[in-house]
């Protein structure tokens, strides 16, 4: 069986007969290439690597996503999963099943109990509005319009992470369709190792319909950005550095060199500009620290300063990370201790001289972070300082002079790196090499046994893949 999907490529495995067959099981819309909204229903937050499965299934809640997995199994093909394709890997889907988790929306909020109970389509700004009158805050990420569900699972470092560390570390239950097509409520006394993969393994273990997280008292922090020219590289990234040694473990923050294109959309300040972007999130019980704490970086003189007191539903606006979708290519470095070398051989590979624009960001770890979790999970390189993340679009650059830049820019900060990646930065060429790194060396091998009992057939591999230790990975 073979068809085209709407970019001329052949893609294989489902008839017009088995697509009927599947969707007089399911409510949400089942579509094969060809159909007239196949294209939409693949179409994600990356659009540099498009999924082309055989069939993709519009799932709108957990039964649905079960018809979809026993298919898959029954029909000998793999299955990608898919909320709003921001994660999106490497290998994307050729011919196996995509299930798009999008329509499977729900945030109930337990204020009571601290908890919120997520499907698995719902974004990051949903839960901020159904929090905030509560009083409560997810421990979402630098983006709102992330979904909750794989930024989670992936580790989940945010806005709040050096206080209460990962968000895998405040997940209190997984609803998940495994291989077999059974819907399991997984927690730690239910399945105990398959709640400890999930949190940190993601998708590989099978497709989430939703979890339940903690919530944590947090309605203001003090926060926002400053921004300096990037003539003051040098100097604001290396007073940066040494201002991190010294802050308190409510102070999260980011800094960014950031060569922002010349479009209308920006402010007028920052078009056509390379600058530099300190991100700043201090989430204190008493927010009176945070002016002085931020001292030593306001003296280099910032030409934008929007720090200030903030509600925590509009902390987006703290990166203000694009909303659209893009061609992007990213990489991703764990590093220790850091100082000027550092910092002047990223300047030499990311300063506006380089032909190629790119978003180098510094993130700086520890606190929490560093700490393991009240419930362990397969979170890995907790020893890490910072984390470097790299990200070029593919709209200002080819991608065959990406690729090497990204290459030259991690081979200049080896000295400093842990030799360990974030999962949820993962997003280019060497994805599948770059996931065991992303884990602890026995913590990757637990996962590989565990992935043998619940997937040995390795049907959730068109992700950022760990296979089961029976395939003699």
């Amino acid at each position: 069986m073979s068809s085209s999907d709407g970019e001329g490529n052949k893609v294989t495995g489902v008839d017009v007969a088995a697509r009927d067959s599947l969707a007089a099981q399911v409510r949400g819309p089942v579509l094969i290439p060809g159909d007239d909204e196949y294209d939409a229903e693949r179409a994600g937050n990356q659009t540099a690597r498009w999924h082309r499965p055989a069939v993709v299934v519009g799932a709108t809640g957990p039964a649905d996503v079960q018809a979809a997995v026993t298919f898959a199994t029954g029909h000998g093909l793999p299955v990608a999963v898919q909320g709003t394709g921001h994660a999106l890997s490497a290998v994307a889907a050729e011919g196996g099943v995509l299930i798009n988790t999008s329509r499977m929306q729900g945030v109930r909020v337990k204020a009571e109990a601290g908890t919120a109970w997520i499907g698995a389509g719902v974004r990051w700004d949903q839960v901020l509005h159904e929090t905030a009158p509560a009083g409560l805050a997810p421990l979402s990420g630098s983006a709102p319009g992330v979904g909750v569900v794989s930024y989670t699972l992936g580790g989940g470092l945010g806005l709040l992470s050096r206080r209460y560390g990962y968000a895998a570390d405040h997940v209190r239950g997984v609803d998940v369709v495994t291989a077999d097509g059974r819907l399991r409520q997984v927690t730690e006394d239910s399945d105990p190792d398959l709640f400890w993969a999930l949190r940190g393994g993601r998708d590989n273990f099978g497709v989430v319909t939703g979890i339940e997280i903690d919530l944590v008292p947090v309605t203001t922090i003090y926060g926002g950005g400053l921004f300096f020219d990037a003539g003051s590289a040098a100097e604001v990234l290396d007073t940066y550095v040494r201002w991190t040694a010294t802050v308190p473990d409510e102070m999260t923050s980011s800094v960014a060199l950031i060569s922002f294109p010349d479009v209308p959309m920006l402010p007028p300040p920052l078009r056509g500009r390379h600058v530099v972007h300190v991100r700043i999130a201090y989430a204190a019980d008493v927010l009176g620290a945070g002016e002085g704490l931020v001292a030593p970086l306001r003296a280099l003189d910032p030409f934008i300063d929007t720090l200030g007191e903030l509600a925590y539903a509009d902390s987006g606006s703290i990166h203000n990370d694009p909303t659209f979708a893009g061609t992007f290519e990213s990489g991703t470095a764990m590093l220790g201790e850091i100082d000027t070398d550092t910092v002047r051989a990223v300047l030499d590979l990311a300063g506006p001289h380089v032909p190629v624009p790119h978003v180098v960001e510094l993130r700086h770890l520890g606190g929490r972070l560093a700490r393991p979790s009240g419930i362990p999970n397969a979170v890995g390189n907790r020893d890490a300082r910072y984390v470097l993340n790299v990200i070029s679009r593919l709209e200002r650059a080819d991608i065959t002079e990406i690729r090497p830049a990204h290459d030259r820019i991690f081979e200049a900060v080896a000295p400093w790196s842990t030799g360990g990646r974030a999962l949820n930065f993962l997003n280019g060429e060497k994805d599948a090499e770059h996931v065991r790194s992303a884990y602890d060396a026995k913590d990757y091998q637990r996962l590989t046994e565990i992935k043998a009992v619940y997937d040995p057939e390795n049907t959730f591999r068109l992700n950022h893949n760990i296979p089961p230790a029976a395939s003699g990975a």
